[in-house]
């Protein structure tokens, strides 16, 4: 009874848990309040405590228990003091880490910003267990024990030794005649996903926007990962060349040079081809940028990049715009004329932390 208890009040605080999480999303997503992730699976949300009881001094004019004379800041009898002490007047501010699986974080953001599933278009080999025991085994755990065939080896083995007695029809297994239901393995068809992050690095990408970035990069990658068992994520950044880099220097990387936007799109393009064929694999490009180019000319070789080699190798080409004080914003508006009408392309303008839910909503949200 008091496991069935705690097994309530433990649900029951997960449910407030997810309760809050959905209520302050839009300021988990833009102020980035998520502190660091445990493993690959969890993350650690700070959350407020819940507030106690507490007595308050008011102007209450209704009779009841605990009404008399009395001044304020004079101690009830058998105190000491004069109840005016010179504390601090603030009160204190507390909170509890709650650790989240990134599971279900992920169904928190879809139930928040209605997004469909994904229907995968690419299957890669995946080694995976079959969900039913249908081999048998002369080794395993008691609980998976297969009586019948068990009584049948020990039934063969008594009469083999001539140790069975019709007229006493009594059989007992030893070890030897002990078989176990095993789980059979073969190949199945899983979905795999591959995401491409390009980021523009030169001298008007700062650093609030490459957090922006950030942010945004973690809440696409959880969905992601909610939806491809199998997620692979590269990264590459650019000022007037491009290179792949890890993840802790994609995000830390310090500004500099110019913009030359194609040189990412051909080392991207490059690795798709190489590593995450379209036959096997669901390719997501995300490029973010200030939008400054350095010409239109390139603007223009882009746009062929796109046409002809990104596009038809992905399910979708995602570009978010980061506002930012020294960038044209030109890009976007290319993109826009460009491909007007297609579907495969989408663009965002992020211009605060606020704009990264909308960003997100419309990159995800086709379900492609």
């Amino acid at each position: 009874m008091s496991v069935r208890r705690i097994d309530q009040d433990h649900t029951r605080f997960r449910n407030i848990v997810k309760g809050r999480i959905k209520r302050d999303l839009k300021r988990f997503v833009s102020s980035g309040e998520l502190i660091g992730k445990q493993g690959q699976r969890y993350v650690t949300i700070p959350l407020p405590q819940i507030s106690l009881p507490r007595f308050r001094y008011g102007d209450n004019q209704k009779q009841g228990v605990g009404q008399g004379q009395g001044e304020a800041g004079q101690p009830v009898p058998g105190q000491q003091g004069d109840g005016a002490g010179q504390a601090g007047e603030d009160k204190g501010q507390h909170s509890i880490e709650v650790d989240v699986s990134l599971e279900d974080l992920a169904k928190i953001l879809g139930e928040e910003l209605a997004l469909p599933n994904i229907e995968p278009r690419g299957n890669k080999q995946l080694r995976t267990a079959a969900g039913r025991y249908t081999g048998i085994s002369r080794a395993g755990p008691m609980s998976l024990r297969h009586f019948k065939r068990t009584f049948r080896e020990a039934l063969k083995r008594q009469i083999a030794s001539g140790t069975y007695d019709p007229d006493h029809p009594l059989v007992v297994p030893i070890r030897e005649d002990l078989r176990f239901r095993s789980l059979q393995t073969r190949q199945v068809p899983q979905a795999s996903a591959a995401i491409v992050y390009m980021m523009d690095v030169s001298g008007s990408m700062g650093r609030e926007q490459k957090e922006v970035v950030r942010i945004e990069a973690f809440w696409i990658d959880t969905w992601l990962r909610h939806q491809y068992k199998n997620l692979e994520v590269r990264y590459i950044v650019h000022d007037a060349a491009a290179q792949e880099v890890d993840q802790h220097t994609f995000f830390h990387l310090r500004e500099s040079g110019g913009t030359k936007i194609s040189s990412a799109y051909e080392l991207c393009m490059q690795l798709v081809r190489d590593k995450y064929p379209a036959s096997e694999w669901n390719v997501y490009p995300f490029h973010f940028s200030d939008g400054d180019n350095w010409s239109t000319r390139d603007t223009e070789h882009c746009v062929s990049l796109l046409k002809d080699g990104l596009l038809p190798m992905c399910n979708q080409f995602c570009y978010g715009q980061v506002k930012s004080a020294y960038g044209s914003g030109q890009f976007k508006k290319d993109l826009d004329t460009a491909f007007r009408g297609e579907e495969k392309v989408v663009t965002t303008d992020i211009q605060d932390r606020d704009g990264i839910l909308p960003s997100i909503k419309a990159f995800l949200g086709k379900g492609r």
